[in-house]
């Protein structure tokens, strides 16, 4: 997003108007809840009484970050119309979750689970898998926030044209992100999801349509001028291709649905019927902000043909120029727009950091330091350890060493492992703690060792899948010659039951 023709004046209002609005959404959402820092379950889970509206936009932003729109854009350009894909596996996480969540949601509220190892804890009853499961979603979680410091700070640069300089832009909405979750908590955080969710889905539209306007207003001149000048990028996927596709698909699906925010999210819903309308709703949101994005990075390759890969992570800015050149309506509407993706990615951190507090308080200090530790001090806790993690990962964003930038690419890969504890452990009653623990841990090694060497797929297919190949695969037989006693069946039974009256 560098060169913006935005003025760097209107973009510091602009950007300035969306942090006082987020200071605000913070304020009021813990002015009235006198309880709100008291209790683990109202600070991180909004008190499980999340309605429809803003259960939909924060699992909308959860899924969906400013980073869809800046870095599916170019990918869409250099891909061409096999990137279709990116509809796909954002349908799978749609797919996954009804698999799953009405059931596990119904069981958190029967047992007033805060997080996802407060499940994992539940069913299998291991400090083993637990604490495997507790390291592999801290570092997804980590991963997350390191990447949303590094987005904002390039975002807000671009849009004020380097009026605010990376670093203080990174600060400065660390700090605002920081002082309206601190005040909040949980409801904060989804009513600043409402906000940029909206904004956000009218500025892709409006990109849209000043792309199409800029082609002569038909996406089908694009598809002809792309079978003309760039056939590879309009022909059918070679198999490599397609099976790395089928990959993601997977690896998206099972991965990004298990997310430590996600399941929290899961958690927080007002009633099962709320959750149930809210993914009815977020399966429509794949084809609408994916696909808009997707079709906008088609348009990209007529536009501005021959960018290399460096130039091509600079598309979304040059399409903005363009579309901001169009009229004045236009100029305003991407400099909103471009506020909404800062607002977005600022969402998209405060989510993770949220998620990383909880687990830290809940299910490190409070599981492993001070068991008797009332909720109260947990909350303080987490508050204290969120602020620590992000100026820890502000230290790594400003000195990236080369090594550690490898280990911490892993995401996806390591997240997924804790698919089956999480997923399949609610339906299969037989499957045993000691093969979920080796499978996560074999699986979690597979996939960090195929991403570390470089090898980050084989024939197409991604080390996470590989690696969670490996994990089910033990879980499965490692289960069935695991003696399975009377005891632990009882046990599965009553940790898995969805009668309330059990």
């Amino acid at each position: 997003m560098d060169n913006l023709i935005f003025s760097g004046r209107d973009g510091v209002i602009i950007l300035g108007a969306y942090a006082i609005i987020m200071l605000v959404i913070g304020y009021m959402s813990g002015r009235k809840d006198k309880g709100l820092h008291e209790n683990m379950s109202n600070y991180f889970l909004a008190g499980k009484n999340l309605g429809i509206i803003a259960l939909f936009f924060t699992l909308y932003a959860t899924q969906y970050s400013g980073n869809t729109v800046v870095g599916y854009t170019p990918a869409a350009y250099r891909v061409g119309f096999s990137w279709i894909q990116s509809i796909f596996f954002m349908t799978m996480v749609i797919a996954v979750y009804l698999l799953f969540a009405p059931r596990l949601y119904v069981i958190s509220k029967k047992f007033n689970f805060i997080t996802p190892a407060d499940w994992i804890q539940h069913r299998f009853n291991s400090k083993a898998v637990t604490f495997l499961s507790i390291v592999l979603m801290i570092w997804g979680l980590g991963n997350f926030m390191l990447e949303q410091l590094v987005a904002i700070g390039l975002a807000v640069s671009g849009l004020t044209g380097g009026t605010i300089p990376y670093q203080m832009a990174v600060i400065a909405f660390i700090l605002v992100m920081l002082i309206y979750e601190w005040m909040g908590g949980m409801k904060a955080v989804a009513f600043t999801d409402v906000m940029q969710g909206i904004v956000m889905m009218i500025g892709i539209f409006t990109f849209l349509a000043g792309a199409l306007y800029l082609v002569g207003g038909s996406f089908s001149n694009v598809t002809s001028y792309l079978a003309n000048a760039e056939p590879a990028k309009a022909g059918v996927p070679d198999m490599k291709t397609s099976i790395n596709w089928i990959s993601m698909v997977l690896l998206a699906g099972l991965g990004a649905s298990v997310y430590p925010q996600a399941i929290q999210r899961i958690y927080s819903s007002k009633s099962e019927r709320i959750l149930k309308r809210s993914f009815a709703r977020m399966a429509w949101m794949p084809p609408i902000t994916t696909g808009v994005v997707f079709m906008v990075g088609i348009i990209g390759i007529m536009l501005f043909p021959g960018l290399d890969r460096s130039g091509s992570e600079q598309l979304v800015g040059l399409l903005a120029n363009e579309v901001a050149s169009i009229n004045g309506f236009f100029y305003w509407v991407m400099i909103l727009f471009f506020g909404a993706i800062v607002a977005a990615i600022v969402s998209t951190a405060d989510s993770a950091l949220l998620s990383l507090s909880s687990m830290i308080s809940n299910d490190v200090y409070g599981r492993y330091i001070n068991k008797n530790a009332p909720d109260k001090k947990k909350v303080f806790v987490g508050k204290v350890t969120g602020v620590v993690m992000v100026a820890i990962l502000l230290w790594i964003a400003w000195n990236p060493p080369a090594t550690l930038y490898q280990i911490l690419v892993l995401k996806l890969e390591l997240i997924s492992q804790i698919f089956p504890a999480i997923v399949v452990g609610i339906y299969w009653k037989r499957l045993s703690a000691a093969p979920v623990f080796w499978g996560m841990f074999v699986g979690a090694i597979t996939a960090g060792m195929l991403t570390l060497t470089g090898n980050s797929t084989i024939f197409g297919i991604h080390g996470g899948i590989i690696g969670l190949a490996a994990n089910l695969t033990i879980c499965v037989f490692g289960s069935y010659i695991t003696p399975f006693t009377k005891e632990k069946s009882k046990h599965a039974e009553e940790a898995t039951s969805i009668n309330v009256s059990a």
